[in-house]
C-alpha cells in the first residue's frame, strides 16, 4: 500500500466554501485593522526606509528565517526553535493546500505520497512537538519563574493559550484520523507520525462512529482556533509577527550611531527636536508596534541596572501609548526628563533588540527639544560646561591657548607651522587638559615617533569635537564647534586623522561627513595594531600581566572594534580575564551621551558597578582605551573603595612599557 492519506478525510470537500470564506474574512480583518494602524504611523514625518530594497530584503530574510538577532539570549533560543517548528507546520499546511485545492482537482497531480509523504509526516510531527515543548518553556519562564521586569498582560495569556490549543488540537485531529485509518490498517505508515501515533493509541478502543464524530468536531474547533489566531494579530502582541519582520526591512542602513543633522539655518522650522508625536518619524511610531516587550533592552541598559528611571522598553511603550491614544500630548512629559537625561547612548539596547528598534535617536531628539526650545539641561554643571565649550572650546573652561602645551617637549608638529605630516592627531579635550589623560596622548605620540610616523596636531586651533554637546541635545553648539574644526582640518590638507578618544572617532569619522569632512579617521588601538603587525613597532619584553579589558561603547558597539586591542595585549604577554559583560555586551562606564559633564545624582554610579565587575575577575589591572572611561573608572575605584587594590591603565601605557626603544 502506497504511503499517502486522503486530504479532507471524514470532513469532505464540502468544507471548502465555509473554510475559505472564514479565511478571507480573517485575512480581510488583518488588512483592514493594519490599515487603521498605519494611519497612526503616518502621524510621523516621512522617512525613506525603502531604498536599496535588495539589501533590506536580504537583512529581513536573514533575521526572520535565521532568527539571527533573536538567538542572542536563552529565551531567544526557545523562540527560534518555536518559530522554526511553527514555520514547518505552515509550510506543511501550504503543501496540503497546493495538492488538495489546486494540483489534484485541476491536474490530477498528487505529490504527497511514497517516501516524500513519510518524510513530510515525520517532519510535521517533530515540528509540532518541538513547538509545543518550546511553548511550554515560555509558559514556565513567564508564569512560574517570572524574570524581574518581564511584564505579563492579557495579551500573553491569549497568545500562549491560543497557540497551545492550536498545536494540541492539531495532534488530537491526527490521532483520531490515524486511529480510524492507520493504526490497524497500515501500522508501518503510522510509525512515520510518532506524536500522532501516541494520540491514536489513546483512542484505539473508541467505536468508529465516535472517532469520526470526534475527528469532525475537533477539525472545526482547530479551524476556528486558527481563524481566531489570524483575527487577533492586529490587536495583541501577535502583530509582531508582521511588524517585527517588517522592521528588519526598515533597518537604518547608515553607519551605526548615525544621527540626523538638523538644518539650524532653516528659518521655516517652527521647532527643533521632538516633543510631539507629529515631530517623530513614522518609523519611530512603528517601532512601538514592533516591540515584543521581551525586556532584553532593559536588562542590558546601564541606567536601568543602576536604579535610574530609564527603561528603554517602557520608553518605546510610552511613545506608542501617546501615538495611539493621545497624539496631541507632550511626549517629554509622558516619558519624563529624568528618563531622557539618564541615557548614556551606549547602544546596548539597540544591539540586543531582536525587533530592530532604534531607541537612542528618539532620546537625543527629545533632548534637542529640551535644550534648543526650552533651554533646559540636566544640571547647572552642564550649562557651565556648555558655556565653556562655547567660549574656550572645551568643557573644562581651560584657556584655549594652552590646549597644545602638553606637547611642548614632544617630537610633534603644530600644523600651523608645518603641515607636512603622516597623520593628524586629534587630541581631544581630556587628553589635552586632564593630567592623567595627557600621559596617554604623550604615549601615543612617542609610539608614533618610534615607528617613524610624523605626527601633527592643531594645538590651540583644535576645539572640542562637540560630541558631548550633541548627545545632550545642543545641536547648535555641536555644529558651531564642528564647523570650526573642519575649517582648520581642511586648511592643512590633512590626509589621515588618528584619535585616542572613541567619541572623537565617531564624531569626526561619521558625523562630520554631514558637514563636509571626508577624511579617514582611525582609533589609536587599530592604528597601533597595524604598526605592530607591520614591524614598525617591536616588542622588547613580554612580562606576564593579568588584566581585564573594558570595551568602550564607542569603539565596541559603535565601531565593532573588539579584536585588535585584545590582540595587542596578547602580543605583549598579557592574560585577559574577561568580565561577565564584555565585547558587544560590555557595560558602559557611564560617561557617554554627554554624561561625562553631568553629575550622576540618581541611583548607583554606573562606573562603580563596572569596576565591581572588573574586581570579580580577580585581577589587579583594568585596561581602558578611552579618556572618558579612564576618568570614570578612576573615580569609580575610589567610590567603590578599590583604590590601591586595582588600578586602571590605558592600552598605550602597557604598550609603551614593552616596546623596543
Amino acid at each position: 500500500m502506497e504511503a499517502t492519506r486522503q486530504i479532507y478525510w471524514n470532513v469532505g470537500h464540502g468544507v471548502l466554501i465555509p473554510m475559505y470564506l472564514l479565511a478571507i474574512l480573517a485575512i480581510g480583518s488583518i488588512v483592514y485593522n493594519f490599515i487603521k494602524r498605519s494611519a497612526v504611523y503616518k502621524q510621523g514625518k516621512s522617512l525613506d526606509r525603502y531604498s536599496d530594497w535588495p539589501d533590506r530584503l536580504n537583512i529581513a530574510l536573514k533575521n526572520v528565517l535565521g532568527q539571527v538577532k533573536v538567538l542572542n539570549s536563552p529565551a531567544g533560543i526557545f523562540h527560534a526553535f518555536f518559530f522554526w517548528g511553527f514555520l514547518i507546520l505552515v509550510i506543511g499546511t501550504t503543501l496540503v493546500f497546493i495538492q488538495a485545492d489546486f494540483l489534484h482537482p485541476l491536474f490530477g497531480i498528487i505529490f504527497l505520497k511514497g517516501t516524500f509523504y513519510k518524510i513530510f509526516s515525520l517532519a510535521l510531527d517533530i515540528a509540532g512537538f518541538v513547538a509545543i515543548v518550546m511553548l511550554l518553556g515560555f509558559l514556565i519562564r513567564r508564569f512560574i519563574f517570572k524574570p524581574k521586569g518581564l511584564e505579563t498582560t492579557k495579551d500573553d495569556y491569549i497568545m500562549h493559550g491560543l497557540l497551545l490549543a492550536i498545536l494540541i488540537t492539531g495532534f488530537v485531529i491526527e490521532g483520531f484520523r490515524m486511529a480510524a485509518t492507520e493504526l490497524n490498517q497500515n501500522p508501518e505508515l503510522a510509525k512515520w507520525s510518532p506524536i500522532g501515533l501516541l494520540f491514536a493509541k489513546a483512542y484505539v478502543n473508541m467505536p468508529e462512529s465516535t472517532l469520526l464524530a470526534m475527528h469532525k468536531s475537533f477539525w472545526w474547533i482547530h479551524l476556528l482556533l486558527v481563524m481566531g489566531f489570524f483575527v487577533s494579530i492586529p490587536f495583541i502582541k501577535f502583530r509582531h509577527i508582521l511588524t517585527t519582520s517588517a522592521n528588519y526591512f526598515f533597518t537604518d542602513l547608515r553607519r551605526k550611531g548615525s544621527i540626523d543633522t538638523i538644518d539650524m539655518e532653516n528659518e521655516e522650522a517652527e521647532s527643533f527636536g521632538v516633543s510631539k508625536v507629529a515631530e517623530l518619524t513614522w518609523k519611530d511610531i512603528f517601532d512601538s508596534d514592533a516591540c515584543t516587550k521581551c525586556k532584553r533592552c532593559q536588562d542590558r541598559c546601564p541606567a536601568y541596572n543602576t536604579d535610574k528611571p530609564l527603561s528603554p522598553m517602557k520608553l518605546i511603550a510610552d511613545i506608542g501609548d501617546v501615538a495611539f491614544n493621545s497624539p496631541d500630548a507632550n511626549l517629554i512629559e509622558k516619558v519624563s526628563k529624568d528618563v531622557l537625561w539618564s541615557c548614556t547612548t551606549c547602544r546596548a539596547c539597540q544591539e540586543i533588540c531582536p525587533a530592530n528598534i532604534e531607541h537612542v535617536n528618539k532620546i537625543i531628539d527629545m533632548r534637542r527639544n529640551l535644550v534648543l526650545m526650552e533651554g533646559e539641561f540636566p544640571g547647572e554643571e552642564v550649562m557651565l560646561a556648555m558655556d565653556n565649550m562655547e567660549v574656550n572650546g572645551n568643557p573644562m573652561g581651560m584657556g584655549f591657548a594652552s590646549r597644545g602645551d602638553f606637547a611642548k617637549d614632544l617630537n610633534v608638529k603644530l600644523l600651523a607651522e608645518d603641515s607636512n605630516v603622516d597623520i593628524m592627531y586629534f587630541v581631544g579635550c581630556y587628553a589635552s587638559f586632564d593630567k592623567r589623560n595627557q600621559k596617554i596622548a604623550k604615549n601615543f605620540i612617542e609610539l608614533c615617533n618610534l615607528a617613524g610616523i610624523k605626527v601633527g596636531i592643531l594645538g590651540k586651533e583644535e576645539k572640542c569635537c562637540g560630541e558631548p554637546a550633541r548627545k545632550l541635545g545642543n545641536e547648535y553648539l555641536y555644529q558651531t564647534l564642528a564647523s570650526e574644526n573642519i575649517e582648520k582640518i581642511k586648511k592643512y590638507n590633512v590626509k589621515k586623522i588618528v584619535t585616542t578618544c572613541p567619541h572623537c572617532l565617531n564624531t569626526l569619522g561619521r558625523d562630520y561627513k554631514d558637514l563636509g569632512l571626508e577624511i579617514e579617521v582611525e582609533h589609536y588601538t587599530t592604528y597601533l595594531h597595524k604598526l605592530l603587525n607591520t614591524g614598525k613597532l617591536k616588542i622588547s619584553n613580554k612580562e606576564a600581566l593579568e588584566c581585564t579589558y573594558h570595551d568602550s561603547c564607542y569603539i565596541g558597539r559603535y565601531m565593532d572594534i573588539y579584536d585588535e586591542p585584545r590582540e595587542i595585549l596578547s602580543a605583549l604577554g598579557a592574560e585577559i580575564k574577561e568580565m561577565k559583560r564584555s565585547k558587544a555586551e560590555s557595560f558602559c562606564c557611564g560617561a557617554g551621551g554627554g554624561r561625562i559633564i553631568a553629575e550622576e545624582n540618581i541611583g548607583e554610579k554606573i562606573s562603580v558597578k563596572r569596576v565591581k565587575m572588573a574586581e570579580e575577575t580577580g585581577v589587579e589591572t583594568l585596561i581602558s582605551n578611552c579618556p572618558f572611561c579612564m576618568t570614570m573608572f578612576e573615580d569609580g575605584l575610589k567610590m567603590a573603595e578599590l583604590d590601591g587594590k586595582m588600578k586602571v591603565k590605558d592600552l598605550s601605557e602597557v604598550l609603551i612599557e614593552r616596546v623596543e626603544k
